[in-house]
């Protein structure tokens, strides 16, 4: 075999991660996973969006209170992969039908393709900056391709690697923020960073800046399960998960808050989500670790698009190489779409629009209806299979979905509501498909099966450690 044709085989070997894996991580080990995932630029940048909107004080309360409702979400979804073995999307089959998860799978690739040019630009932007200051020469457009382009090649060759380092550069990260947060609380004391005013023009309410912290979250829970399924047990995977996401979210958000804050106390012109902002502020070391995180979670971000595409049917599988290609070219000139940066908000709301109600779906499905209990059927496309509903699809599910979808828009942008959209389409979308399935399977309508009926295999106990009978040699 040809030094090609090798590579392309171990190539598809890592990229076959749909079907159910047998997790051998510790809790620590998640944890840092977690913890080094989201000390990221865009988290970081999303607590730049929060004042003078709402005071210092208002952004600080909301940024925890957001993280831990979020964090509840993540932490089940992904105990759903620990449980099965499975990742997100696969585990989508199970609610919205072996077909049915095509469409959550499609949005999902369009949200990490998203996401990827997101970070692809800020990390441009801050080699530009970094660049002009030392040389004049200044092309944010070139330096995000670059920057992409690199992020494709680890994705196809290195992602092993980075996975690897990724909690040693969260290391060196958090070094780079205790250096920031070192330098802005020298200057400034707490009571001048609460005295800031807030500017009520800007429009900005204690529940839309919750939004968006729980949007974050449910940003990140797309990939949870994808992550988890390699916990040995439920508990290395909730409390890993769980610690190291509330912990990563909460410090680089509160240090984006407080690094643009700093900017304003000083008088500058201070833009929101604009790393070249508070590099101006804190000089070259920031601006290093901005691009290194990105460069580390933007793989990981890469590489889970493709295994995406690449698992979401088994009928035709695609092989990841020529997969990885097409869609790197595309995130490559996605990536100098710099626009995008301005709309990042709406970004945000779109993705919890998408993905709250999906996830409210799924939680109710695994956890209520199905008995914290997923069998073999759901591996595969066969019309005798429970999760083959009516034609490959859950009806019940994608209704469910469009009018969460419409009601987390509605509350969002036309009729803005009291308590924001994310929770309002959370509960509207776990109790109408509870309630929906639970009619129709006792109806027999639509060919579907009583959902209170248990899955024929379920989960195992083995002392301490939780193992799933979907598992490999489960």
């Amino acid at each position: 075999m040809t030094g090609p044709e090798t590579m392309a085989v171990n190539l598809d070997g890592h990229g076959d991660s749909a079907g159910p894996v047998r997790g051998t991580q510790s809790l620590l080990r998640i944890g840092m996973i977690w913890l080094a995932a989201n000390l990221v630029v865009t988290t970081l940048l999303t607590g730049t969006l929060f004042t003078p909107a709402v005071s210092f004080g208002t952004a600080t309360a909301m940024i925890v209170l957001g993280t831990l409702i979020g964090s509840i979400v993540l932490v089940l979804i992904g105990n759903m992969g620990t449980r099965t073995g499975l990742p997100t999307m696969a585990l989508t089959r199970g609610a919205f039908g072996i077909r049915g998860s095509l469409i959550p799978a499609a949005a999902n690739l369009l949200i990490l393709m998203g996401w990827s040019w997101v970070q692809a630009m800020l990390a441009g932007v801050t080699v530009n900056y970094l660049v002009a200051e030392a040389t004049g020469f200044s092309n944010p457009m070139l330096f995000s391709a670059v920057c992409q382009a690199v992020v494709v090649v680890l994705a196809i060759f290195g992602h092993t690697g980075i996975s690897r380092v990724e909690p040693w550069l969260a290391l060196a990260i958090l070094l780079v923020m205790g250096f920031v947060f070192a330098a802005a609380f020298g200057a400034f004391g707490p009571g001048e960073f609460a005295a800031i005013p807030v500017d009520a023009s800007l429009g900005g309410t204690p529940f839309i800046t919750l939004d968006l912290v729980i949007a974050t979250a449910i940003s990140w829970t797309v990939l949870s399960a994808d992550m988890n399924r390699h916990a040995r047990s439920s508990t290395a995977g909730i409390v890993g998960s769980g610690a190291g996401y509330t912990l990563s979210t909460t410090i680089s958000m509160f240090l984006g808050l407080v690094a643009f804050s700093t900017v304003l106390l000083r008088g500058r012109e201070a833009v929101p989500f604009d790393p070249s902002v508070i590099v101006a502020e804190f000089g070259w070391p920031l601006g290093v670790a901005i691009f290194l995180s990105v460069m580390a979670t933007n793989t990981m971000v890469v590489f889970g698009m493709v295994t995406s595409v690449v698992n979401a049917q088994s009928k035709w599988r695609l092989k990841f190489l020529p997969t990885a290609l097409v869609l790197g070219v595309i995130s490559v000139i996605g990536s100098t779409f710099l626009g995008l940066l301005s709309q990042f908000t709406d970004f945000l709301f779109v993705i919890s629009a998408f993905f709250v109600p999906v996830f409210a779906i799924m939680i109710a499905d695994y956890y209520v209806l199905k008995r914290r209990g997923y069998s073999r059927q759901i591996l595969h496309e066969r019309r005798e299979s429970r999760y083959w509903y009516a034609g490959g699809f859950n009806w019940i599910a994608v209704v469910v979905w469009v009018i969460g979808a419409v009601l987390s828009y509605v509350l969002a942008y036309v009729a803005p509501s009291p308590i924001g959209a994310n929770i309002p389409a959370f509960a509207v979308s776990f109790l109408l498909y509870l309630g929906l399935m639970l009619l129709i399977g006792r109806s027999g309508a639509l060919g579907l099966r009583d959902p209170r009926d248990a899955d024929p295999v379920g989960h195992l106990l083995d002392g301490a450690e939780e193992t799933s009978a979907l598992r490999v040699g489960g």
